[in-house]
């Protein structure tokens, strides 16, 4: 089943096209990855589907709703996350503290709540605390919930982004990279917590330079060379594609 949808999806800076017509279908439910060349257009991609750009022409339809002229916020709101290349987390505050903020965007407490400390205040800053304990238990971080984000290791770091984004409780998250920087083991742990993820019903999507990795997880892959789709399909039909060889690893075999 089809949850998100670009058609012709295209974005310009100035005289670079940054991405160009780019037909793209997430699958409910599933791994999707987004590979190709560092300046391929990748994470452009992704910021015009989760609103950070709005795209030059073309369409973003989520779960049947064309959503390409909406704001990040509202589009957060409807039940997408994402996490970034740099992990976007406040190193002097602790992983709880960073990981609480998720679920407020589900909150409706507004300034007079908070100052006269209303009723529905306290139960909705209840619910936040359960909701961070809850997604830090998930991604295996009950245990580190009182330190400060600046002395984690990255992999932690990156399993506090996982969480921030679970907080907001996404039906498709898109993670950006989540596993630069870490070492194999920990490469391993993050594509287990990814498939654990799935297992949940929250669909995934990803960008990621690590083949490995991909291959075993992924059931749809799309290639992007210079803004452009070059290709489409199973880990089997990309490992065996020449054009994707050619242009993403200069000839080399996928491994």
């Amino acid at each position: 089943m089809i949850f998100l949808e670009t058609k012709n999806l295209t974005k310009r800076f100035g005289g670079l096209v940054a991405v160009n017509n780019v037909d793209f279908a997430i699958e409910k439910g599933k791994i999707n990855a987004i590979i190709g060349p560092n300046g391929a257009g990748k994470s452009t991609f992704f910021n015009l589907i989760s609103g950070f750009h709005r795209p030059s022409s073309g369409s973003v339809i989520y779960n049947g709703r064309d959503i390409t002229t909406l704001p990040s916020d509202k589009i957060a709101k409807l039940g997408m996350a994402r996490t970034f290349q740099t992990t976007n987390l406040f190193e002097q505050s602790t992983v709880f503290d960073n990981v609480i903020v998720g679920h407020r965007l589900r909150t409706k407490s507004n300034l007079l709540d908070a100052i006269f400390r209303t009723t529905r205040l306290k139960s909705e800053e209840a619910q936040c605390r359960e909701k961070a304990m809850e997604v830090l238990e998930f991604v295996d971080l009950k245990n580190v919930a009182t330190k400060l984000v600046g002395s984690l290791t990255q992999e932690e770091k990156k399993r506090t982004a996982f969480a921030l984004a679970l907080a907001t409780d996404p039906n498709i998250v898109f993670l950006d990279e989540p596993a630069a920087g870490v070492n194999p083991d920990e490469t391993e742990g993050l594509a287990e917590l990814m498939k654990k993820m799935v297992s949940t019903g929250i669909t995934v999507c990803l960008i990621e330079h690590k083949m490995q990795m991909i291959m075993k997880i992924a059931d749809k892959i799309m290639v992007l060379n210079y803004g452009e789709k070059i290709a489409e399909g199973s880990p089997h039909e990309i490992r065996n594609n020449e054009l994707v060889i050619k242009a993403y690893l200069g000839g080399s075999a996928i491994a």
